[in-house]
């Protein structure tokens, strides 16, 4: 067992990256948190793999967090006088209470566009969202459309039933490019 322990510690200090201490400065904290967090586990509780695990789901809130502000809106009118929001960023659970706070359905004309061409909706609480948005123009007699849903958005969409009303007549059709020649 001795001799595991002692190979172990040199494959340790062989594969472990000495000059990352040099730049614990510049790389973002949540980083160093997590690279702390992994080593003491480690150390403490003698369990290579939970660290690593503790260190995965770690890494996957921090990302959550990250991408949960990067929700944003684009406002237009277009030519009949219908209020255009162009979303940028993916709407799933981090990021649905920015995007309630996007919309303003008492101020809004009676035609609503979102237009998800720079936008996906990944999970439940994106279609929930947007039900209960298209509830609240619903109350105010007004409509709500979707454009430019990508087919997996689509696809999720259809898979709510009548959970809220798409209307893909508008929509482009994507091509995938390939390198086949003719």
């Amino acid at each position: 067992m001795a001799a595991l322990v002692g190979v172990m510690f040199m494959v340790v200090i062989g594969t472990f990256e000495w000059t990352t201490l040099q730049t614990w400065r510049r790389i973002p904290r949540s980083e160093v948190l997590i690279m702390i967090a992994v080593a003491g586990y480690t150390v403490f509780m003698h369990d290579l793999a939970s660290a690593v695990i503790l260190g995965v789901a770690l890494s996957a809130l921090v990302f959550v967090w990250k991408k949960s502000k990067h929700i944003v809106a684009d406002v237009s009118f277009n030519e009949y006088g219908s209020k255009m929001y162009q979303l940028h960023g993916v709407l799933f659970f981090g990021t649905t209470p920015e995007f309630r706070g996007l919309f303003t359905p008492h101020e809004d004309p009676d035609d609503v566009v979102i237009d998800f061409y720079y936008s996906r909706v990944y999970d439940q609480s994106g279609l929930e969202a947007i039900n209960a948005l298209a509830e609240r123009y619903t109350k105010l007699g007004k409509r709500l459309h979707l454009r430019h849903l990508s087919p997996d958005c689509q696809k999720l969409l259809d898979k709510a039933g009548r959970l809220v009303e798409v209307n893909i007549s508008e929509d482009p059709h994507y091509h995938i490019a390939t390198n086949k020649s003719a």
